[in-house]
């Protein structure tokens, strides 16, 4: 990926107006930031969410509050928790997230 043409910058990402997503159960609210091509966000997830679809978008995701459940369309399932991390790229393996407690993360896609 090639970063271009964003000036240095910071954000209050209390600031950014929140965007809420409903999904299977649960709702999750977006704060975005586009940066060209180049989205990135701060998501809070509801406790019970669960996603409505499987996502086949690239991400790079950091957990930084709570526990979020990623399972995979072949299966395979994972657990972030604060502090870690997963990146997947765009098209390659269909995913989706649900979280019993809530979670709040930092994505970049």
């Amino acid at each position: 990926m090639q970063m271009s043409d964003i000036p240095f910058g910071t954000t209050d990402w209390s600031s950014i107006e929140p965007t809420e997503h409903k999904g299977e159960t649960g709702v999750a609210t977006w704060r975005t930031q586009n940066f060209g091509v180049i989205r990135v966000r701060m998501v809070e997830y509801s406790p019970g969410y669960m996603a409505d679809h499987w996502c086949s978008k690239g991400h790079i995701l950091l957990c930084l509050k709570g526990e979020l459940n990623t399972e995979l369309k072949d299966g395979r399932k994972f657990i972030l928790k604060p502090g870690t991390s997963y990146q997947v790229a765009d098209n390659a393996e269909p995913h989706r997230s649900s979280t019993r407690e809530g979670a709040t993360l930092f994505i970049v896609d």
